[in-house]
């Protein structure tokens, strides 16, 4: 039986969002919709030497407001800019389980939704994760497929037969339409660990600890 999970590529997402690939055989990075300017793809928070929540934004070249998430793009200085805009930030200048995740932020390469991909495996190595990881735009489904019947076409075009979702996607699916397409509609438990982005937990936390509650919680 393979299960899959879908989910938007965020980025430096909290720990819950890692729950869907330890759960998964397949995990589909969901960059094939239109960005959510107000949401979690392009922008985190992380604690300033007060202890304060900020915002860490990465910088993006101006794009129509219909723009898919896989066509984002950067700006030619956004190395410099990242590595600027991470400067208030205590953790950039710390060692520990974080710092292959703070090397490839500084590092971006090609366009964003690529750059998010590549920062939740290395997220996923440090928590011990496996990689199964597919991009939705390489499923090419037509655009007349939205909503519930998009995700089923993923579903069916990966030949999964279970589907694992965030306990706050209830009510966006219909457990009725997912049977009658012979996949199994399941959601995690609510999370109950601490929020705050991967970024900011693998700086601060116990990694075995933090592995243990991904990996079961």
């Amino acid at each position: 039986m393979a299960t899959i999970a879908i989910m938007q590529p965020y980025f430096l997402p909290y720990a819950g969002y890692f729950r869907l690939i330890a759960h998964s055989d397949i995990f589909v990075i969901y960059d094939c919709v239109q960005f959510p300017r107000r949401g979690w793809v392009h922008r985190n928070k992380l604690l300033d030497a007060a202890g304060a929540e900020q915002w860490l934004t990465l910088p993006l070249r101006p794009a129509p407001q219909d723009v898919l998430i896989r066509d984002l793009e950067f700006p030619e200085d956004a190395p410099a800019a990242i590595a600027e805009r991470l400067r208030p930030f205590p953790l950039a200048a710390r060692e520990g389980p974080h710092a292959p995740l703070l090397d490839g932020m500084r590092r971006p390469q090609g366009r964003p939704a690529d750059y998010i991909a590549g920062l939740l495996e290395l997220a996923s190595q440090a928590l011990g994760l496996r990689w199964n990881v597919v991009r939705s735009s390489s499923l090419e489904v037509p655009a007349d497929y939205r909503a519930q019947d998009r995700i089923l076409e993923i579903a069916r075009r990966l030949g999964a037969t279970r589907y694992v979702n965030a306990p706050g996607g209830r009510e966006l699916y219909d457990p009725e339409a997912f049977a009658a397409a012979g996949i199994e509609l399941s959601f995690l438990e609510p999370w109950t660990g601490a929020g705050g982005s991967i970024l900011q937990r693998l700086a601060d936390d116990e990694l075995q600890a933090l592995r243990q509650q991904v990996q079961h919680g």
